[in-house]
């Protein structure tokens, strides 16, 4: 295949290297799996490395006391591995409890709305199943980074702290030294979350869940009114999956099966597979409004069936059916763009979930990949800091239904609907790690990167940079277009019925990914890394000894 950019339409090239390379939202990141691939680990080892450093540069995105989920290809044994490292919520959590409170709805920077955080389970599972490093390793570089400081690039500057959580325990003491916002260029360092990690590196996993970082999380959270035990901790297990999958032109891409929300990616693929997108050209209005209007579709179907499978079935099969896919494509009118979808189980608030997740891919030079993604939930979660902890706990457990007897509806020890999600494609001898971040806007997006890929044969990088849609609501004619998109484009998608809320030429709301491939005939990687953040892909420096 020739991806290469035509007459310079993209802004970054690829990284091209017969060696690994590490993609995230963070260059120290990506250096620091980079430098994991130098000393002789493989993509999971620089996956994990790298995750660890941004729970350091990134705390308002993900760290360890948010969830994590991961598709992992081991290439000789051509095999794909699925983590779901989703945590539960306490056991003795109910709606019937909350209703005894009072409480109608979850206080998403409460401590109901924590459940027991994945990340670290999810690291240890991957390291010991598929890893070739210890723990004090791979940690080592978030280590250092927490203990001595970075200086903080762009894009982290501006979105380091929320407002609405400075009265939020241990928040301001822990991401304002000296009660100072950090700028651009400030150092920052967070000598608690180096102490929490050293913990792990010494005593792996059993530091967090159950030794003395359990125990600090257990003591707060009840003090904060939460019902977390430490058997909620203790007890807690990372599943594997086995991912799911359509064929879209040729191509079979892969997401993980329910509670995430990677099945509705799929679902909306299979819907565009109806159209001739390449015929109607990219970013076109007809591309653009198919796009959208088999996006609320997919998702509403996705509202109304995906909650955790231990709970209750989600009809996958029939979700991902051809068939059903064609009946739902006959419901798009190329003329008019649709306002009212299916019933949907969600309310309509649900729209407000949270975009603040990081995404990385990582590849080594003999061609597995790790495709993972990771997430506080909304910005710093719940912005609570447990007494000496150094990070914040998510609010996953915010985006339960407390309405009993539908998919996601809260109980104990179950798992919300999930918005984070990792992909992988492949075709012949190529395979892709990809994802894109930001909430509801995930699904969505890996659908329109794979269509730039395959309908409009555009490299990774191109694929991540092209201008994008968004639409966070679940149903009416809003939608979210960067300004890169033409006007006239914008127009005619408004004499359609959809109202167009112009973004930014490289906005934040539309997400930002990252992406690796391997040539598997050349024995070629490539790495892409989106323009939306501060991100970078670096390539593995090989030894030039001879």
């Amino acid at each position: 295949m020739n991806w290469a950019a035509p007459a310079r339409a993209q802004a970054r090239s690829m990284v091209v290297s017969k060696y690994g390379i590490v993609a995230s939202s963070q260059p120290l990141a990506s250096q620091a799996g980079a430098s994991i691939l130098e000393a002789g680990g493989n993509a999971v080892d620089a996956a994990i490395a790298a995750n660890a450093v941004l729970g350091v540069t990134q705390p308002y995105a993900n760290g360890i006391g948010g969830d994590l989920f991961a598709i992992v290809y081991e290439a000789e044994a051509d095999r794909l591995h699925g983590l779901n490292s989703s945590g539960w919520t306490p056991k003795a959590l109910s709606i019937g409890k909350l209703r005894t409170k009072s409480i109608n709805a979850i206080d998403r920077i409460g401590a109901h709305a924590v459940t027991v955080p994945g990340c670290v389970a999810g690291w240890n599972v991957l390291r010991e199943r598929l890893g070739t490093k210890t723990f004090s390793e791979l940690l080592q570089p978030a280590i250092f980074y927490a203990q001595n400081g970075f200086p903080l690039p762009e894009w982290a500057s501006l979105v380091w702290v929320s407002q609405p959580l400075m009265n939020q325990p241990g928040y301001a003491e822990t991401y304002l030294p000296h009660g100072q916002y950090p700028g651009l260029g400030d150092t920052f360092a967070n000598p608690r979350l180096a102490e929490s990690l050293k913990l792990i590196a010494t005593h792996g996993r059993d530091a967090f869940y159950c030794g003395a970082i359990a125990e600090n999380l257990v003591t707060f959270l009840r003090g904060q009114g939460g019902e977390h035990t430490l058997q909620d901790f203790e007890e807690f297990e990372p599943e594997w999956v086995e991912p799911i999958s359509t064929t879209y032109r040729g191509w079979r891409v892969f997401e993980l099966p329910p509670n995430g929300q990677g099945i509705a990616a799929l679902s909306m693929l299979n819907i565009m597979e109806n159209f001739p997108l390449k015929d109607y050209g990219h970013n076109s209005a007809n591309a653009l409004h198919v796009m959208i209007e088999a996006k609320k579709l997919a998702y509403a179907d996705m509202a109304r069936y995906v909650g955790d499978p231990r709970f209750g079935p989600v009809p996958v099969e029939e979700m991902l059916s051809k068939h059903l896919a064609k009946e739902r494509a006959s419901l798009i009118d190329m003329n008019s763009a649709r306002r009212d979808v299916l019933p949907s189980s969600i309310e309509q608030e649900l729209a407000a979930h949270g975009h603040e997740t990081i995404y990385l891919s990582t590849i080594d030079k003999k061609g597995n990949i790790v495709s993972l993604i990771q997430s506080n939930y909304e910005g710093h979660g719940t912005g609570m800091v447990a007494p000496g902890a150094g990070f914040s706990l998510h609010n996953r457990g915010a985006g339960f239904d407390l309405t009993p007897g539908r998919p996601n509806s809260l109980a104990g020890r179950k798992r919300p609907l999930h918005t984070i999600i990792p992909a992988f494609m492949r075709k012949g001898d190529v395979t892709i790690g990809f994802g894109i971040m930001g909430g509801w806007n995930q699904a969505q997006a890996h659908a329109q990167f794979v269509a730039n890929l395959v309908d409009f044969e555009q490299n990774p990088q191109l694929a991540l940079e092209s201008p994008r849609f968004t639409k966070q609501t679940f149903d009416g004619v809003d939608v979210q277009l960067e300004s890169r998109v033409p006007d006239a484009v914008r127009q005619d998608l408004a004499q359609r019925g959809h109202v167009v809320e112009p973004a930014g030429p490289f906005s934040f709301v539309m997400g930002n990914g990252e992406a690796v491939m391997r040539d598997a005939r050349r024995g070629v990687n490539f790495g892409a890394s989106d323009p939306r953040t501060d991100g970078a892909a670096i390539p593995e420096q090989p030894s030039t000894q001879v």
